[in-house]
């Protein structure tokens, strides 16, 4: 990413600051990694929930990085518009310092993110402060400033999605009754990893027979046998930006019923995609494949929405459901992804990455592995 463009990013938050006075904060203080990074630069992955390598504090006129010894050298090279903070303390016990001598008078969290424990300690520190310093949420600012896609970001993702079209290509390839799950699980990553990505962007969903009814399974031992359905949902991390992409491999010739399913799957996501342009409400979307789904008399198998938004994280805004709908914006990627599940039979699941252009959508993913049933 040029450095400038986090340069236009803390702009455009600070705009974003200066024009939401009302939401009653004057500084944001951001711990989730994908936000992190989309406004500073800095890698740094968290170990695992609690635990992080580094938040920003930012207000209109400074903005800070605050890490670990671990991690400075690290932050002084990639976040370059930051001025970078060793703890020397837990976090909690430092923070109230900083925020005093910026002048913070609301200091906006993310909600979704912060947890509880740390939350409780710095609002009674905060309190104690003269002037005292509330707390308030941010409620998805920089996340809404995600949604909308930048060339540079467009092309990692593109590039993402072109490695795990070629991954799906080749594993379809490969696979034969007879593997297991898991042997194709591990297929699957290697195949990722010698393609050049940093690495994956979820473990690899490979659910054969049965196992397919269940829309986030993992890889099991299970033999694949023929005349079954598999589903492989890939994705792979390019530059930080992720893939994800699904289809459904017969290992034979389907019975009748599967290929109802399928050629269920398949008409409403053409059907959804036939719709996508700027400005369509997501709920329509994903009406527009519930509706076909339930007319075929599958729509208690369709439980989980049409689609997600792919940047930086895997699943983020928008959501394409039923409910909280949003218009989708001219350069957001999000997938089509409808399914039908038949618990103890099987399923199928279909799944492309999309990005809204002026004109319509534009696949990212480009395997045609289709069938005609």
């Amino acid at each position: 990413m040029k450095p400038n463009a986090y340069k236009n990013r803390l702009t455009a938050l600070r705009r974003r600051m200066a024009s939401t006075a009302a939401d009653g904060w004057d500084a944001a203080w951001i711990l989730q990694p994908e936000n992190r990074r989309y406004l500073s630069g800095f890698k740094a992955e968290d170990g695992h929930y609690p635990e992080s390598s580094g938040s920003l504090l930012i207000s209109n006129s400074r903005a800070l990085l605050i890490t670990d010894s671990r991690y400075t050298l690290q932050a002084q090279n990639e976040a370059i518009d930051f001025e970078i903070k060793t703890l020397r303390q837990n976090l909690a016990d430092s923070m109230p310092a900083w925020v005093q001598e910026m002048g913070i008078q609301t200091l906006g969290f993310e909600q979704d993110y912060l947890v509880w424990s740390l939350h409780r300690k710095l609002h009674e520190r905060l309190k104690g402060l003269s002037p005292p310093v509330g707390l308030t949420p941010l409620n998805g600012v920089v996340e809404e400033m995600r949604e909308v896609k930048e060339p540079e970001e467009i092309r990692s993702l593109e590039a993402a999605a072109d490695l795990i079209s070629m991954v799906m290509d080749e594993i379809a390839r490969r696979l034969t009754p007879g593997m297991t799950e898991r042997e194709v699980a591990w297929e699957i990553e290697g195949l990722i990893r010698e393609g050049g990505a940093e690495g994956l962007s979820f473990p690899p969903i490979v659910a054969s027979g049965p196992n397919s009814a269940l829309p986030h399974a993992v890889p099991t031992d299970r033999p694949i046998q023929a005349d079954e359905p598999v589903i492989l949902d890939l994705g792979a991390r390019v530059q930080g930006y992720c893939s994800d992409m699904t289809r459904t491999i017969f290992t034979g010739d389907p019975p009748p019923w599967l290929k109802t399913i399928y050629r269920t799957v398949r008409q409403a996501q053409l059907a959804a995609l036939k719709e996508v342009r700027p400005m369509v409400e997501s709920a329509y979307l994903d009406a527009r494949a519930r509706d076909l789904i339930q007319e075929a008399g599958f729509g208690d198998c369709f439980g989980h929405g049409l689609g997600h938004g792919v940047g930086l994280a895997v699943h983020e805004r928008p959501r394409l459901g039923p409910g909280n709908s949003v218009q989708l914006k001219e350069g957001t990627v999000f997938t089509i992804e409808p399914g039908i599940y038949m618990p103890g039979k099987g399923g199928v699941r279909l799944e492309e990455m999309v990005l809204i252009e002026a004109t319509g959508p534009r696949l990212l993913t480009r395997n045609k592995l289709f069938y005609d049933v």
